[in-house]
């Protein structure tokens, strides 16, 4: 018995000091949780969704999703060849271009109107607290923080790994004049080095006036939070950028839902909408979107144009590494949304 004591209490010295890792950033303090507190999405101790939304699908647990992680797995879960690229110098980029970078996954850079944005940067190659566990496809890393120039905005739409990357955000934290993050992913970044005064935490229906008169305003998101064992002690959402001539819609991972078409009747049109189509299981269907929902995403969105992203560079599910873009491509040929895909560091232009 006391062996077993010894060995309880050895286990849990451990994992609160594997847990406590500079990477897995830091929860909220009491103080700041009291601030998230009033927010009307905290309920019960964490931030809840618009819609009722379960883990897994009904007769799916843990225990069976983990088996199939380990047992059925795709053969072409990861791409045999390196993933096709067109790299492009963001150094020199002119001001006057309004434009649009992919970097892979849910990663990409914004030029608007002179500002410069970039969305959930994950350049270290790995999407997992465990090194080594979820590595990037080859060829998907061909951008690293020296390729990045200054940048005005770093938007966080959610704390987890595949979206916020402790060596690719520190790395770029002296390029970085402004960081929005929704509620309480800022504890994070505050760990990491980042001024109090350079963040911004946002709550789904607020709105901020940024340079050049643009307006960002957070948008709710079906989706939960959390770094480590603990969920949703800090907000997840989608972002709709507007300025005076173009409008985007910045998602982040989501579930499909009935908030899609709510923001499409608040924000929209949007000349484009950024959406999740990859990473995608029947036993999570709540919180990532099948690809043909994510097309029906975009028409509730009212936008004229689609890019899918979260697919290409990491193995977060069991299907084919390109099946979101093979069925998300069929599914806007079947509804008439025009669609967008691009290689990773091709530049869309915005028109």
């Amino acid at each position: 018995m006391l062996y077993l004591l010894i060995s309880i209490a050895l286990l849990y010295c451990i994992s609160k000091l594997y847990f406590n890792k500079t990477d897995f950033g830091k929860n909220p303090s009491s103080q700041h949780r009291a601030l998230l507190k009033k927010s009307a999405n905290y309920h019960k101790g964490g931030f809840v969704n618009i819609e009722n939304t379960p883990s897994l699908a009904p007769g799916k647990n843990f225990i069976s999703v983990l088996l199939t992680f380990l047992f059925c797995k795709s053969k072409n879960v990861k791409p045999i060849q390196p993933v096709p690229s067109a790299k492009t110098n963001l150094h020199d980029m002119h001001n006057t271009e309004n434009c649009m970078v992919w970097f892979g996954h849910s990663s990409y850079f914004i030029q608007i109107n002179g500002l410069k944005i970039i969305v959930d940067p994950v350049f270290s190659g790995d999407a997992s607290p465990i090194p080594g566990t979820n590595k990037s496809f080859k060829g998907s890393d061909i951008y690293t923080a020296d390729d990045i120039p200054q940048v005005d905005y770093l938007i966080i739409t959610h704390d987890h790994w595949d979206h916020l990357d402790y060596k690719t955000v520190t790395a770029l934290k002296p390029k970085i004049k402004n960081v929005i993050t929704p509620l309480g992913a800022g504890a994070h970044l505050k760990r990491w080095g980042f001024s109090t005064e350079r963040i911004k935490e946002m709550d789904w229906g607020d709105c901020a006036v940024i340079e050049g008169g643009m307006t960002i305003t957070a948008v709710a998101a079906r989706h939960f939070s959390g770094r480590s064992l603990k969920r949703n002690g800090t907000l997840w959402a989608a972002f709709a950028l507007m300025a005076d001539n173009y409008s985007i819609f910045i998602g982040g991972d989501s579930g499909y839902g009935s908030h899609f078409k709510e923001a499409g009747k608040k924000y929209g049109p949007f000349n484009m909408a950024i959406l999740e189509c990859g990473q995608y299981n029947e036993a999570w269907p709540y919180i990532h979107m099948m690809p043909e929902e994510t097309v029906k995403a975009a028409i509730d969105l009212q936008s004229a144009l689609l890019v899918p992203v979260h697919w290409g560079k990491f193995a977060l599910s069991l299907h084919d590494w390109n099946e979101p873009v093979i069925r998300v491509k069929a599914a806007a040929e079947a509804n008439g949304m025009p669609l967008i895909i691009p290689n990773i560091g091709e530049k869309i232009m915005l028109q």
